[in-house]
């Protein structure tokens, strides 16, 4: 199926996330249809996945619907749909969701797939330890996380209990450093007096790296007070540490002298490397672009890919004067791209090369500590903690949502519990459940990509 012709300018967004939604978002006036292609019906503010996989938040409030966010933009289309093919000559791209492949053309393209999670070459470990970059990999972790404290309550032998007390998070940049610190915050507050036979507080929580410190792009000074605080909290920081083996069982770690230690572990979390969405590499060889390690493609100055200047690709999929793999850089080249185009469009001058603005980077460790670099500001501990609440309140979408946040942050930091416990079977599982035969019909049509086996690395959250 095509969609039928029409005289205004088609503008193709791929992707839900920040990027695809802020490009959308800032076209609303622009004299074009705009027709946003994602493999997931909601923007995920992927920030904010780690409280949803403790038990903080509930899916809703980090991932509205993209329909909803998007209704009162009459000149705004959105479509569910993985894009399986660009075509750059035809200026075409193609998506499949039910029964068929859709074919989309448009004039102007704007790429905002996103990235997925990276196992360096050793795919075999996301089985036993899932990334965090979807919701649903956040509901799979906390069916993992939950269902460990349960299993430790029933278990006989105490090395058995032993082991599914044990959390190893692999990765000690912002992912796996907050998830740490919530764990623990369970283990101590919200999960204490809930069991009869285990002592939660005993549960031993290890974040290790192979890099030399905890939240290195912070600078030497808030990744030492990170390190302090988590060790302070109970954490087990090891660094320099590589991970060298993973299955069922735990972990093994090698250090720099060749030695290497098990770590008996039932729940682990994979928090250490991004790649970007294979479609970085259709783009790459469809225009002769290159690519980086991580799969993202060096392009232009004004984030357009090499020889085609109507082809905009931002966020985490693009290589560009190291910018990092934040939001802030997806938001800003989604807005800068859509400039352009009602630049082009009103036949005036185009904004020329992306301009980042670096706002700055937080994380949370535990409750009422965090860390912030904002401009010259580096800071730790509360007043980092309440910086961090008002700047990620601002950027969930829509009144109820903040309101509801707000409410279940209260709960959960002021008191000792999580309003969103709920676990099942389903969840921890339906991840190994839809890796088919690629060629078998998809269960239902509204599973996109269900019936494939999936690229490595290519998960991603928009």
């Amino acid at each position: 199926m095509t969609h039928a012709p029409t005289d205004r300018h088609r503008v193709v967004v791929i992707g839900s996330g920040f990027g695809g939604l802020f490009a959308s978002k800032a076209l609303k006036r622009a004299d074009c249809d705009v027709t946003l292609i994602s493999k997931t019906t909601s923007h995920l503010f992927q920030p904010l996945l780690y409280q949803v996989a403790t038990g903080i938040l509930s899916m809703g409030e980090i991932a509205p619907a993209t329909r909803e966010i998007l209704r009162r933009q009459a000149n705004a289309t959105v479509l569910l749909g993985e894009v399986t093919d660009i075509d750059l000559d035809a200026r075409t791209v193609t998506s499949q969701a039910g029964p068929g492949p859709l074919v989309t053309p448009y004039d102007s393209l704007i790429v905002a797939a996103g990235a997925g999670q990276s196992y360096f070459g050793n795919d075999q470990f996301a089985e036993f330890a899932p990334g965090l970059k979807s919701i649903d990999d956040a509901l799979e972790l906390r069916g993992r996380i939950f269902g460990s404290f349960e299993l430790a309550e029933r278990a006989s032998d105490p090395e058995e209990a032993r082991r599914f007390l044990t959390f190893v998070i692999i990765g000690a940049g912002p992912t796996g450093v907050e998830m740490a610190g919530q764990i623990v915050e369970l283990c101590n507050r919200a999960l204490k007096k809930d069991f009869r036979r285990i002592d939660t507080t005993s549960a031993r929580i290890v974040l290790l790296d192979a890099a030399p410190s905890v939240l290195a792009p912070f600078g030497p000074k808030l990744s030492a007070e990170a390190e302090r605080i988590l060790t302070e909290v109970g954490v087990e920081v090891l660094l320099g540490a590589k991970v060298v083996g993973l299955d069922a069982h735990g972990v093994t770690y090698e250090t720099s002298d060749g030695a290497r230690t098990l770590i008996p572990a039932a729940c682990k979390v994979w928090a250490a490397g991004v790649a970007a969405s294979p479609l970085g590499a259709m783009l790459a060889q469809g225009s002769g672009a290159e690519v980086d390690r991580a799969g993202r493609v060096l392009v232009e100055a004004d984030l357009t890919l090499p020889g085609h200047p109507e082809v905009f690709i931002v966020g985490d999929m693009i290589a560009l004067d190291n910018l990092p793999g934040v939001a802030q850089v997806a938001i800003q080249g989604g807005r800068h791209a859509a400039a352009t185009i009602r630049a082009r469009l009103d036949d005036r001058p185009v904004p020329g090369a992306f301009d980042y603005h670096d706002k700055g980077s937080m994380a949370t460790i535990t409750r009422f500590s965090a860390v912030a670099s904002v401009g010259r500001i580096r800071t730790a501990g509360f007043i980092a903690w309440v910086l961090w609440l008002v700047v990620h309140l601002m950027y969930i979408v829509g009144f109820k949502k903040r309101l509801t946040t707000i409410l279940h942050w209260t709960v959960s930091f002021l008191g000792r519990t999580r309003s969103e416990r709920t676990t099942s079977a389903q969840q921890v599982v339906a991840r190994h459940r839809l890796r088919r035969d690629p060629d078998a019909p998809p269960l239902w049509p509204g599973a996109v990509g269900e019936g494939r086996t999936a690229v490595p690395g290519s998960d991603s959250p928009e």
